[in-house]
């Protein structure tokens, strides 16, 4: 790997990093505060799951890049253009959720995130296809973490809709 393959590596941690020096006191006491579905992953496994898929799309960038011949020029422009959308829509997205905590809107972008990053392999696929490839496992994880926010939305706005009724009684 070229020098600058650490660079495109890097590079999609940098929102992270930004919202975890924000947010850092209040984000782990606060992912321990709602009501999480059962199947929902620890604190830690949600992070080791964010930097790894951070990691594998900044790998799969760079080998775009490296294919369409380095540089900034024209060829590059729709593939790493697409990639930086679908890369500040995926910053946007935590900073909803862990520091604002709007799971509606964070649900609403992960949504978007998901056609963008579909997009992005579509665009990958002619030029690299292990790039193209290594996105799957990205909406993997936007399926597990949309299911979440889902979850964490709907609990927000009907906080008593898991609750069991007395026997004869009827929702409104």
């Amino acid at each position: 790997m070229q020098p600058q393959g650490a660079i495109f590596v890097a590079l999609p941690h940098l929102g992270p990093i930004l919202v975890s020096l924000l947010t850092r006191h209040r984000m782990i006491r606060w992912y321990d505060i709602p009501k999480k579905p059962p199947w929902c992953p620890p604190h830690k496994v949600l992070l080791a799951g964010w930097i790894t898929i951070y990691f594998v799309m900044g790998y799969a960038s760079y080998l775009v890049w490296k294919d369409l011949g380095g540089g900034f020029g024209r060829p590059l422009a729709l593939p790493l253009g697409l990639y930086a959308v679908q890369l500040a829509v995926s910053w946007a997205v935590l900073i909803f959720f862990f520091a604002a905590h709007a799971h509606g809107l964070a649900l609403l972008h992960m949504l978007l995130l998901y056609g963008l990053v579909v997009s992005t392999a579509l665009i990958w696929h002619p030029i690299n296809k292990l790039a193209a490839v290594l996105l799957l496992p990205y909406l993997a994880w936007l399926t597990v973490t949309a299911s979440i926010a889902y979850h964490l939305w709907r609990d927000s706005l009907c906080p008593n809709h898991h609750q069991p009724l007395p026997m004869g009684e009827k929702r409104d």
